[in-house]
Formats: C-alpha cells, structure tokens, sequence
C-alpha cells in the first residue's frame, strides 16, 4: 500500500513524469522471545547467524607427536540484534574535536561476532566437551544479557555490555578459557521531519533511519587467570 501510495502521488504531483517504479525491501524483526514471552524492545533476525568452528593441533617438542596443545575456537557471526530503549552512552571522555553529544536513552543495534576457545593437551578430553550445549548458551547468554540483564541498563555502553555477555559465558562454562566479541555500532537516527511539519524528533520520534556513516567498532577478549597448562 505505501509503495502505491507513493507511486501515485509521484505522477499526480508532476505532470511531466508518465511513469514511477516504488519498491521496497522488508527486513523483519523478530521480537526476542524469554521463558516463551516476547520481550517488549528487544529484536533479532532469526537464522540469519553463521556457526563455525576452527581446530590447531600443534607440537609440544617436535618432531614428537607424544605432547600437543590442542586448541579449539567455535562461535557465530552475523546475529543482528536491536533494543529500542534501556541503552546509553554518556558521561564519555571530550576534547576540543568531540562532537557527539550525551545520549541517555537510545536505539541500540549491533552484528555479534562471538567467539570462545578451549586450550588443552588432551585431544580426547575436548572431543567429549558438549559443544552444541556451549553454543547455545552462548547465543542464549548474548541475547539475555543484551535484552535483560540489569547491569547492562545502569551502565549502558557497548562495551559494558560486551563485558557483561562473555564473564556470562565464562561463568557458564567452565572448559572455555576465553570468548571473544566483536560488536560493531549500527546506528539508527531519529529523521528530522520538520521541513514538513511534523515532529520526529526528541521526545516525538518514531521513525528512524540507519546511518551509514563510519561508527565505532567495539571489541575485547575476556580470559580467566593463566593456570599454567603449558
């Protein structure tokens, strides 16, 4: 319907266009879904994500293969995710070339890379790990701590939020020895439709655009204490 709408009100409006072509892509959102209730202002692209994992063997004291460290990397990439509220960054270090201003509440979106090793000598031992069971709680950690965890609204940066979502992880699971996020800032502006008489702006906005513009791209590797395996 709004693609017609514009259509028709390109050539009603100029006598001289005969012809106007509208189209429009949809990227849905899916509403993030906890204890099978849908959270009230967090989204994800569903099965948009790519799982991968990545296995080094290597020699202790070559040419013997009787010693090997062995390290496993698994995790996912591509996880779109977006809140509308309960995001901030304030507060921020300012010289004479700052120019963005505070923002106490905000549309946050970013495209997770997550990514967590395990490090060990006994190849056996970490076949037996329960990988599909780390992955999913992994991406169920990412997406809680996103949407829900409080620490993540009182200090609402980024990169708190990164924080917050690996020491999760780590919590969680206790054969991973790091996890690794990358999160890239997508940004969604309120568009400034007072040229033609409305208010989107502030308190009034409700439509927003993604800015291409370069932004920040947030990344940290969070380990435990080195235990000394090799």
């Amino acid at each position: 319907v709004f693609a017609s709408e514009v259509a028709a009100f390109m050539i009603g409006k100029y006598a001289h266009v005969t012809t106007c072509q509208v189209k429009i892509i949809t990227k849905p959102w899916e509403r993030m879904k906890f204890d099978n209730r849908s959270h009230p202002h967090s989204f994800y692209r569903e099965g948009k994500e790519t799982r991968w994992t990545e296995a080094i063997i290597t020699k202790v004291n070559p040419p013997s293969a009787d010693q090997r460290k062995v390290t496993i990397t698994s995790g996912f990439y591509d996880l779109e995710v977006l809140k509308t509220t309960n995001s901030a960054f304030t507060d921020f270090w300012r010289d004479e070339l700052t120019t963005l201003p505070d923002m106490p509440d905000r549309l946050l979106s970013t495209k997770v890379l997550c990514q967590w090793k395990f490090i060990d000598t006994c190849l056996g031992k970490l076949q037996k790990l329960p990988f599909d069971a780390i992955f999913a709680g992994a991406k169920r950690n990412t997406l809680d701590a996103f949407a829900n965890d409080p620490r993540a609204w009182v200090h609402a940066s980024v990169q708190t939020t990164l924080y917050i979502m690996a020491d999760r992880i780590l919590n969680d699971f206790a054969a991973v020895d790091d996890v690794y996020y990358a999160l890239p800032n997508i940004h969604y502006f309120p568009f400034d439709l007072s040229p033609f008489g409305l208010k989107n702006l502030k308190a009034d906005a409700e439509v927003y655009m993604p800015i291409a513009d370069p932004s920040g791209y947030i990344t940290a590797t969070v380990s435990r204490p080195n235990k000394g395996k090799f």
